[in-house]
């Protein structure tokens, strides 16, 4: 090693003198004359994925009035280059980078890893640190940015991703270091759903109610890369916890089983999961800390036939049974096309957070139609859907607007007399779901036989008539065939 040693120094004098670099100031002739002892380096082993940048600091000993200019260099660049002491992975392998002046020397031994594999289609993908922060990653005090990632050190302060998503069939994935007493809770900003991957317990969990959703992972242990992901597929929920060093995995899924109702109005218990239908967050449930290295959200489907957007009538799977699941209308929809289709709603969601959540989404996802029932919350007016229409637009797909289906309190006549003026302004087609889910077929009294039940005197102070069942469903369905043939052929 002595003699590897010597060589290289010998090796680096060398190049400073053929290349006329200077000298690393501080040398042995400069006034007070000061002889460099030992370089301290930040780090000796980095492990980096291709594409990764690393910064790697240099201290002299003893310490000087001037600092050296350290010189850098790397025994295998076409796997690491480095300069000022900046490593960037080029290609899988490994390589020795040195820092060297007056002849002492230092090493860092660097092992490149190909890119780890996303599943899914990419939406999002960010490797903060703290030379490229990310601005959507809001730490509200819970960590810092550092050289190799988010490193959250603060317990109960969430790390919040300032992006909103919705879609039905979604994938976010987290590449974590964590300490050996750390339990990681990745969760939604709202917190009606909640994965924890506790390292100490050597468990991950699914926080589902009325009973916790729990899978034993035997190889989990702290300092070591893991890749965490959460997936959400309509009604089920998916966490997994895969060691990226040896590929080893174990996961464990809930599915959310809806009450069909409100209240008394409520058909069954259900199995509450959650719906993750916020931002996503991460958090430091107890322990030193973790460290996040990579953040990625995926879509599970591109290049599809049909997106559906809107409210909580397109996202079933927050109120329906798990049994009568596939006679949602969105299902039967996406059913029917082969499942050449997605949807994207968020329960309570007005037009404001369509024109949120699809902005973060339909740019990345190929689709020929676009169709959009929103208004059931209130909210819509000529300019906010004129907007809504000229994005779906600008995104290459057709829109379509539908009308909102009927509901016991008749909010949809009004609602769907400015959407058809707006689809008469565009010229562009909808499905008369309110016609479908009436008494008389004219979008007036809603027939409660296709109508879930719900109670919300304990809350809001009124009951009403209001979200599709299987009999709304099917209604509905055979409206879109109606309506929108083209879809179908």
């Amino acid at each position: 090693m002595n003699r590897i040693m010597t060589l290289i120094s010998a090796f680096v004098c060398f190049s400073m003198l053929v290349s006329g670099a200077g000298s690393c100031t501080g040398s042995e002739d400069s006034p007070g004359g000061y002889k460099l002892e030992e370089i301290k380096l930040s780090k000796s082993d980095v492990t980096m994925q291709v594409g990764d940048k690393v910064t790697v600091k240099a201290y002299a000993v003893p310490t000087p009035a001037v600092a050296p200019s350290f010189q850098w260099m790397s025994d295998n660049g076409g796997v690491a280059t480095v300069k000022d002491g900046v490593i960037e992975a080029v290609a899988p392998g490994k390589a020795v980078i040195t820092a060297s002046c007056q002849g002492v020397v230092s090493t860092v031994n660097v092992t490149v890893q190909e890119m780890s594999k996303v599943d899914g289609y990419s939406i999002y993908d960010v490797k903060p640190n703290s030379q490229e922060k990310a601005p959507d990653l809001l730490l509200n005090g819970a960590g810092t940015f550092t050289d190799d990632g988010v490193l959250v050190s603060s317990k109960g302060k969430l790390v919040k991703l300032d992006r909103f998503y919705a879609l039905g069939e979604r994938t976010v994935r987290y590449e974590v270091r964590p300490s050996a007493d750390a339990v990681m809770n990745f969760r939604s900003s709202e917190g009606d759903f909640n994965a924890i991957v506790d390292v100490p317990s050597r468990q991950i969990r699914i926080m589902s109610s009325p009973t916790p959703t729990v899978k034993d992972v035997p190889f989990l242990e702290g300092e070591k890369d893991y890749a965490v992901e959460v997936s959400h597929i309509y009604q089920r929920s998916i966490l997994s916890v895969k060691d990226l060093s040896t590929g080893k995995s174990v996961d464990v899924s809930a599915v959310h089983d809806g009450e069909g109702g409100c209240g008394k109005g409520a058909l069954q218990k259900g199995f509450s999961v959650g719906m993750h239908f916020d931002h996503y967050c991460f958090v430091l449930e107890s322990g030193s800390s973790f460290l996040v290295r990579r953040m990625t959200v995926s879509s599970l489907k591109d290049d599809i036939l049909l997106m559906l957007y809107g409210d909580s009538i397109t996202q079933p799977e927050g109120y329906f049974p798990a049994k009568d699941f596939e006679r949602a209308w969105t299902q039967q929809v996406i059913s029917a096309l082969g499942g050449n289709a997605m949807s994207s709603g968020r329960g309570g969601g007005t037009i404001d957070t369509v024109l949120e959540y699809i902005k973060n989404e339909l740019p990345f996802i190929k689709t020929k139609y676009v169709m959009v029932t929103i208004g059931t919350n209130g909210g819509n007016t000529e300019s906010k859907l004129t907007e809504l229409v000229n994005y779906i637009r600008s995104c290459g797909a057709v829109p379509i607007l539908n009308n909102i289906p009927s509901n016991e309190s008749g909010t949809q006549i009004k609602e769907n007399q400015l959407i058809d003026s707006v689809r008469k302004k565009f010229g562009i087609k909808g499905c008369m779901l309110d016609w479908a889910t009436s008494v008389m077929g004219d979008g007036k009294e809603v027939n409660k036989d296709m109508m879930y039940w719900e109670d919300y005197t304990g809350s809001y102070g009124w009951q009403v008539y209001h979200h599709p069942n299987e009999k709304g469903g099917d209604a509905m369905m055979a409206r879109i065939r109606l309506d929108l043939p083209e879809l179908f052929q």
